[in-house]
């Protein structure tokens, strides 16, 4: 058997563009090395392709990682200096991509039952994921009792995420000439009581299994206005809230409308118009644990949203552990290093050679 090279593979895949909804390439090369391993049955649905042992052992393991990138910035090929590799996707998350495969080919005799799952479209609006076209199409194939995503964390842990919500918050007024104001009610000019509530929220900081999430509440984007000479009678404001998991989003929402609600009018809507969920730790699980104690690996809360929560609706526990650092992604000089690769792939080859 040749000795797996993550490194060198994740070179090869940056140099195959995948931006969302273009992913059919990368595909293809992947099935085409996938289905020449004799121990995984690979299937595939659209530009979705998931890879299973079927051994009979007593835990699943699922390792899971999105084929698409952002559109390129002038960094599409891949550019190698040294041990540090430049290019789109190399971060988010080709290395992770090919830490997977590198394993899927190297490790005929896993300790537990393999899921190596290569989705799609993870980049763009969460209707558009290939996680949703492989639950709608075969759900069983999504099954494990761990689900690891490949995500860029610098080799630590992150544990579960929080979740997302997007309110627009609508603010009604009166039109009126602007030379004789008094006669309407200015809708963008009511903005500052909400803004005051805005900056006066003291943000929640709970710990969750020793994780200490951080929640937010943004605004993010602002329109209104008529004419320049017409008192504008209605503003509409994007507000964004992340929420820690140890709320669901209905309590989230709860919360958001309890804030606002002292300074709203009958006719002011607040409407929920997005929403995603947060995801538990999940520490508790034997594999992760094992994972984490034997390597001794950091462990932080995943501040952001990750598809992790879509394990966590399911009841199966999630986390991101993955080569390269998530500031760079999606930037121009993104870029992964060898000796994160390399870490990477040793700490999950471990798991899945030694088991708990």
């Amino acid at each position: 058997m040749t000795k797996p090279n993550p490194f060198e593979l994740t070179s090869t895949l940056v140099a195959i563009p995948s931006v969302s909804f273009e992913e059919a390439a990368i595909v293809d090369f992947l099935q085409e090395r996938l289905d020449k391993i004799p121990w995984l049955e690979t299937s595939r649905i659209g530009d979705n392709l998931i890879s299973k042992t079927e051994m009979g052992k007593s835990h699943r393991l699922l390792l899971g990682g999105h084929t698409d990138t952002v559109p390129a910035n002038n960094n599409s090929e891949p550019r190698l200096e040294g041990d540090t590799l430049w290019g789109l996707g190399a971060s988010d998350m080709k290395g992770g991509l090919a830490v997977m495969l590198s394993l899927a080919e190297s490790v005929p005799a896993p300790s537990f039952d393999m899921t190596y799952l290569f989705y799609a479209r993870e980049e763009v609006a969460a209707e558009h994921s290939g996680l949703k076209e492989i639950d709608s199409s075969n759900p069983n194939l999504l099954d494990a009792d761990l689900a690891l995503l490949g995500e860029p964390t610098s080799g630590t842990v992150e544990a579960g995420c929080q979740g997302t919500m997007r309110f627009v918050l609508e603010l009604k007024g009166e039109r009126a000439h602007t030379a004789r104001p008094w006669m309407g009610n200015n809708a963008i000019h009511r903005l500052d009581k909400v803004l005051t509530v805005l900056n006066e929220y003291k943000e929640r900081r709970p710990v969750v299994e020793g994780c200490e999430y951080r929640e937010a509440l943004q605004a993010v984007r602002i329109e209104g206005g008529v004419a320049g000479n017409v008192v504008p009678d209605t503003v509409a404001l994007t507000i964004n809230h992340r929420v820690a998991p140890d709320r669901d989003l209905e309590e989230a929402e709860d919360f958001i409308r309890g804030l606002f609600l002292p300074i709203l009018t009958p006719e002011d809507q607040l409407i929920l118009v997005d929403s995603a969920p947060p995801a538990k730790p999940g520490l508790s699980n034997s594999m992760l644990a094992s994972m984490i104690g034997k390597h001794d690996l950091q462990v932080q809360a995943k501040l952001g949203w990750t598809d992790v929560a879509f394990f966590d609706q399911r009841g199966i526990p999630a986390a991101n552990f993955g080569p390269g650092d998530a500031t760079l992604a999606h930037m121009q000089d993104e870029r992964v290093t060898k000796p994160a690769i390399d870490s990477c792939y040793l700490v999950l080859k471990s798991l899945i050679e030694n088991g708990l």
